[in-house]
């Protein structure tokens, strides 16, 4: 199979029959098998029975029900575990991805050999709201994780079905798919401007809290990928250099005291001095983190991680 076109959605029953007649019309001409995974976010409108009557009426439609709302990432990774093609698709259900990118962001997976190709959103038809802090996440993204995207949640993605097999993605981790590509190992990744429409119908399902959401997982995914096989490198680092600096300190004050009865000075104990309790702090602290990163190893080396979504029904 070529394509398998990935479209998580979220109460969007009104776009969900044109933009599935939109796809079978740039398949059909460009003569591409192809298969459309409809992953039905928990909606509480007539998504699911839609989906249901593409799927008797077009084999090519498979749909997945979460039984509630799980997030865009799980009803991506959802996806990724279903597909068949040689090429993913991702794309929003709302139409403002334009299926009409589908055959050259394809040639760009199969013919120039890119791992993953994200869209560019060049021209965008969102309020300043949304674009503002859009630019703002794109260009801390782009300078922590040196990946020279413009654009990094954009929903129209292409990607070699090697990546989505390969990859695992959780929480709200879907801004930041291609840095967990390139973490993986799929470092090959590039950039088409596509076409942004307005919205048709309905109105965005994502609010304010995105954007905190997004900057923590921003620093979780850096966190995880820098330091998840080895947490020892991290919390073992930090730990030992507070731990020595608390021991440097109780050296020191300790060696004062014994300094002034030797020469017969006058000198306080060690517990009155507030340096005392600066190094005491420090000891412990050093101690729970090096004790953390090595229950950190201890969970890495005997997990197994698995991701798991309930699926209420399915075609």
């Amino acid at each position: 199979m070529d394509i398998s076109v990935v479209i998580p959605l979220y109460n969007e029953a009104e776009s969900l029959r044109e933009l599935h007649a939109w796809i079978k019309r740039v398949m059909e001409n460009h003569a591409f098998s192809y298969e459309v995974l409809f992953i039905d976010d928990g909606s509480n409108d007539d998504s699911w029975n839609i989906i249901l009557d593409l799927a008797r009426n077009n084999p090519e439609v498979r749909g997945f029900k979460f039984a509630k709302n799980y997030g865009k990432t799980a009803a991506l990774q959802t996806g990724f575990n279903e597909t068949q093609g040689q090429v993913v698709i991702t794309m929003d259900a709302d139409l403002q991805d334009s299926p009409d990118e589908i055959p050259e962001l394809y040639k760009m997976i199969t013919e120039d050999g890119y791992d993953l190709v994200s869209g560019w959103k060049q021209k965008r038809y969102d309020p300043i709201t949304k674009t503002l802090p859009t630019k703002l996440f794109n260009a801390t993204t782009r300078m922590i994780h040196d990946i020279p995207l413009h654009d990094m949640n954009c929903g129209l993605k292409a990607y070699n079905s090697k990546v989505t097999k390969n990859i695992i993605i959780y929480g709200e981790m879907h801004r930041y798919i291609p840095v967990v590509a390139k973490w993986s190992g799929f470092g090959k990744i590039g950039e088409k401007v596509v076409h942004h429409q307005a919205r048709k119908y309905g109105h965005t399902k994502f609010g304010l809290e995105r954007f905190f959401n997004g900057f923590l997982d921003l620093l979780s995914i850096t966190f995880v990928n820098k330091f998840g096989k080895s947490p020892m490198h991290f919390f073992g680092l930090f730990g030992i250099l507070s731990f020595l600096g608390g021991l440097a300190i109780a050296t020191y004050l300790i060696g004062e005291k014994l300094y002034s009865i030797y020469n017969h000075q006058p000198y306080r104990n060690v517990t009155d001095n507030p340096l005392f309790f600066l190094g005491l702090t420090a000891a412990l602290i050093g101690s729970q983190m090096f004790l953390a990163g090595f229950l950190g190893e201890l969970l890495v080396r005997n997990s197994v991680k698995k991701d798991e979504y309930t699926i209420a029904e399915k075609t």
